[in-house]
């Protein structure tokens, strides 16, 4: 909702600007479709020469997140920390036990207890990939952490992929006004001939050029690129929480332990309290007793 606002916003103060100043929308209504041809045209051509299949349907699908902001809510980062702690807990216990639960997640009754963590194929293999790591001694806790930081880069980059896809179009758009402008001026400098009041539509025409390439550039597709980098930044969080917990887990502190580690180290405003979470993990044990 607030990235709809906020697209209101750009148009009402800019064009409303512009009337208020005593502007005419007629030049710009009347060109906007011949320019908007050329530079979004140019700016579509542009990214789907610099980006294969795969990153074209990546960025599409991610500029839905330009207005539902971050995955992860408050509520999921309790639930994680709380699954964690089961897992860990039986895996202390019992290690065949919890073999049952990581081998088979999706039937698993810790992870359906959760669904939109189940539903996330990256956090459920994550989670589970480290866990069977550990049963099978692969316990250094030095050299798992070096294997998750390398594995979450690499998932961070993909995930950058439509932020940056999406900046470099914004980056290009100004000069592909400037293509546009001097296409007018061109067209322009043939009607040499005509009276002032035909040569000024013209040109004004020809800047239309300019105002909507830096327009598009710095009102639409550079803060949609912002965005998106700022609700990937957001959900990673949600990852590293996990790579905190098992890494303590690794350590051998114990299970409430590695659970305040991943409490801590969560985002204060998706972070829950200390109170809340301990009141949620009584109730678990409580159901596991």
């Amino acid at each position: 909702m607030i990235g709809l606002i906020g697209i209101v916003v750009i148009f009402v103060m800019v064009f409303g600007g512009y009337l208020a100043a005593g502007g005419k929308m007629t030049i710009i209504m009347k060109s906007l479709p011949f320019e908007m041809m050329m530079i979004g045209g140019a700016a579509v051509g542009a990214f789907l020469i610099s980006n294969d299949m795969g990153g074209v349907k990546h960025t599409a699908k991610d500029m839905a997140k330009v207005f539902k902001g971050p995955k992860w809510k408050p509520e999921d980062y309790r639930d994680l920390l709380c699954l964690l702690f089961s897992l860990i807990r039986i895996a202390r216990a019992n290690p065949v036990e919890v073999e049952q639960h990581i081998e088979e997640p999706e039937s698993s009754t810790l992870f359906s207890a959760y669904p939109r963590i189940q539903t996330d194929k990256e956090v459920v293999d994550l989670i589970c990939d480290t866990m069977r790591s550990a049963a099978m001694n692969y316990d250094d806790p030095h050299q798992v952490e070096e294997v998750l930081e390398k594995r979450m880069e690499a998932n961070f980059h993909h995930a950058m992929h439509s932020s940056h896809a999406l900046q470099t179009v914004a980056d290009g758009l100004p000069a592909l006004g400037i293509v546009a402008a001097v296409l007018g001026v061109i067209k322009t400098m043939g009607s040499i001939d005509q009276p002032p009041e035909v040569l000024g539509k013209l040109i004004g025409g020809a800047l239309v050029g300019t105002f909507l390439g830096v327009f598009l550039a710095y009102g639409l597709v550079g803060p949609f690129a912002g965005k998106l980098k700022a609700v990937v930044e957001e959900d990673n969080h949600f990852y590293q929480l996990i790579k905190e917990v098992l890494v303590a887990n690794l350590h051998n502190h114990n299970p409430a332990m590695c659970i305040e580690v991943g409490r801590q180290n969560t985002p204060t405003h998706n972070r829950p309290t200390f109170s809340e979470l301990e009141d949620a993990l009584k109730e678990l044990k409580q159901a596991a007793a």
